[in-house]
């Protein structure tokens, strides 16, 4: 009973992925909210068949899994609000790489991925461009006819010139924004090397000044020892002159009896 419910299970789930993968291919209005139900249910069944006791083999889940990722890598790449944006996503998802049912002659996550691209690719060179309305493209990718290789390369040339554009204008900007910044590095270094020459130029002339005031000193402190040498002389010779004075005063004029 287990097999049978879990085979009843796997067949559900690919006549789910085969649904999903015909309305992926077909346009889609925006109030379209029946894909992104069912790949939820797809999750859910995804995990139910990893669960079960008679899985399919590896190699069968990781196919599985890859186009539940496609689908849903592809939703989210059409919630984006750019052409570029949607580009950019578009090119890192990975379709399926078997037929889902046995009728498919090429897987049909393939055929998806390449109309999801030819799509994004209208759109970004409509924006390009400037172009208004509806171009050749668009329609037909809504009719579900692939695009030639031709057309699809040139279309991809145009996506992968305008991202190199835009890598070229990125890079001459921080080119710009590093010569921005190495210009005021260099004014600010400047500055700081003349302010460091003042200061040390303030310093030696502190030094210098110094010095002066030190041999100032020092001459005055000499000077004043000079002085102060000269007077003690003079005291000393005028207290010697007053003594001997006095003496020849009383031996020349005895006292009078």
């Amino acid at each position: 009973v287990s097999n049978m419910a879990s085979s009843r299970l796997e067949i559900n789930f690919i006549r789910l992925l085969s649904r999903c993968e015909s309305m992926a291919s077909e346009k889609r209005g925006e109030t379209e909210w029946r894909l992104e139900k069912y790949v939820g249910a797809l999750e859910e069944m995804l995990v139910a068949l990893r669960k079960s006791s008679s899985k399919p083999t590896p190699e069968v889940l990781t196919e599985y899994t890859r186009k539940v990722d496609f689908l849903k890598g592809l939703l989210e790449a059409e919630k984006l609000s750019s052409p570029t944006e949607k580009a950019l996503a578009n090119q890192f998802l990975a379709p399926g790489r078997t037929p889902t049912i046995a009728n498919e002659r090429m897987p049909a996550t393939k055929t998806v991925h390449m109309q999801t691209k030819a799509r994004c690719t209208g759109e970004m060179r409509d924006e390009l461009l400037g172009t208004v309305g509806t171009s050749e493209t668009d329609l037909r990718n809504r009719r579900g006819v692939p695009l030639d290789e031709r057309q699809s390369a040139a279309e991809l040339d145009a996506v992968l010139q305008h991202h190199h554009n835009l890598q070229e204008k990125l890079a001459e900007d921080m080119l710009n924004l590093a010569r921005n910044l190495k210009n005021n590095t260099l004014a600010a270094q400047n500055i700081i090397k003349q302010d460091n020459q003042t200061l040390s130029q303030s310093m030696r002339q502190a030094d210098l000044n110094f010095e002066k005031l030190k041999t100032e000193s020092e001459r005055l402190e000499q000077h004043t020892k000079k002085s102060v040498n000269w007077l003690l002389w003079l005291m000393l010779i005028l207290v010697s002159f007053t003594f001997i004075s006095m003496i020849l005063f009383i031996r020349i004029f005895p006292k009078l009896r």
